[in-house]
């Protein structure tokens, strides 16, 4: 047995007539011999498998499987940090629990279903992670609307009610808008590459694009950075971008915030062009949103990761370093390289890389599950 969390509908016989999408199953090979339990859904994906085990998909499941998840984020230093409280607590497959998300951003606790399944159990799990928390979660606020569109379900809080949105990241603040903004509120994943960013940005004039609630911005002006320029196209990204700098840097002149679609600057930045905004950048972040959510939007996507990072080889300072990535789930390392590698030979710039990049340690990799491995990096060092 191969423990892929994913039965696909190709390898079904057939199924019970009176099975629901969303309900518990059990699966079983043609002899009738247990397989697996999960939990049944239409499409290629049928069923997302909870455990390999013969057990009841019951309180004492979810309370077991989510203690598994918080003692591993205990050991890795996260839970209980006095420095950091923004954290992924369940990472679906990567946890053994398919389809499912929750971020915690102080005693605030936000659940995300990717799954009618988990949907359907969303109460069942926020009483186990009451218990499992104890006294550090008061608050489960969960949001799925943009995860289970069809379903239209209610954001809203399952249990507490908290206002305070402002958690701390490596003693970093930021306010978290898990009610309107993307994903749970904040995109804890690049926790590890920010920290790495701010060692680099001492005296660089560093871009900040795709900048969403300006996690790269703030880091780089710890780290000494001349200026900082966040770039997003969204207005409400760049109102919580400005109120996360003065959060941590008040009054901070160095920083300045721009609405503004990410191919339209990079177009009209020049080298020799000044005073600011156009001004000479030797820092640069691309941290886009996926350009491909599926196989089928492959090949465009890798088309828009080589124009976007070659504009960003033609602006770069020469000693200039570029942090890139890519989130798409579908794109793979090689896949991200190549694009990359085709963008710099385009721009005709010579690039060494410095470090590759990936989704820290609260983001697990099921080793059954390659495809949980999504965000990869690059760290350029650009002459």
């Amino acid at each position: 047995m191969r423990f892929h969390p994913w039965i696909f509908s190709g390898a079904i016989h057939h199924t019970d007539k009176d099975i629901n999408e969303g309900d518990v199953v059990n699966v079983v090979d043609e002899q009738g011999h247990f397989i697996a339990v999960g939990h049944y859904q239409q499409g290629s994906i049928a069923v997302r498998v909870l455990t390999f085990s013969q057990v009841d998909i019951d309180h004492q499941y979810w309370v077991s499987r989510l203690q598994s998840a918080y003692d591993m984020r205990k050991h890795i230093g996260l839970a209980g940090s006095p420095n950091t409280n923004a954290f992924r607590l369940v990472h679906g497959e990567g946890d053994h629990l398919p389809g499912l998300i929750i971020d915690i951003y102080g005693t605030t606790a936000v659940m995300q279903a990717h799954s009618i399944g988990m949907h359907l159990a969303r109460n069942a799990i926020a009483q186990a992670l009451k218990e499992v928390t104890t006294n550090a979660i008061d608050s489960i606020y969960y949001k799925s609307e943009t995860t289970l569109p069809f379903m239209e379900p209610e954001n809203g809080f399952l249990l507490g009610n908290s206002d305070n949105n402002i958690a701390i990241e490596n003693g970093l603040r930021f306010y978290v808008d898990w009610l309107r903004g993307q994903k749970t509120g904040f995109f804890v994943d690049q926790r590890e590459n920010r920290a790495l960013l701010e060692k680099y940005a001492h005296n660089r004039r560093v871009l900040n694009m795709f900048c969403y609630t300006g996690g790269f911005s703030f880091y780089a002006m710890r780290g000494g950075a001349a200026l900082v320029h966040s770039v997003d196209s969204s207005a409400k990204a760049i109102e919580l971008t400005k109120r996360n700098v003065e959060l941590n840097f008040p009054d901070d002149p160095r920083h300045q915030a721009f609405c503004e679609d990410a191919f339209k600057y990079l177009e009209r930045i020049s080298l020799t062009s000044h005073p600011s905004p156009l001004t000479t950048y030797d820092l640069i972040i691309l941290d886009p949103p996926a350009f491909a959510k599926h196989r089928g939007a492959l090949h465009n996507a890798l088309k828009g990761y080589t124009r976007l990072n070659q504009k960003a080889f033609e602006k770069i300072a020469r000693g200039g370093i570029l942090f890139t990535f890519s989130c798409s789930q579908v794109v793979t390392k090689d896949h991200f390289r190549n694009a990359v590698f085709t963008a710099a030979a385009q721009a005709r710039r010579k690039v060494r890389i410095l470090h590759q990049l990936h989704q820290p340690a609260d983001h697990p990799i099921n080793i059954y599950h390659p495809e949980g491995e999504y965000l990869k990096g690059l760290v350029l060092y650009v002459e």
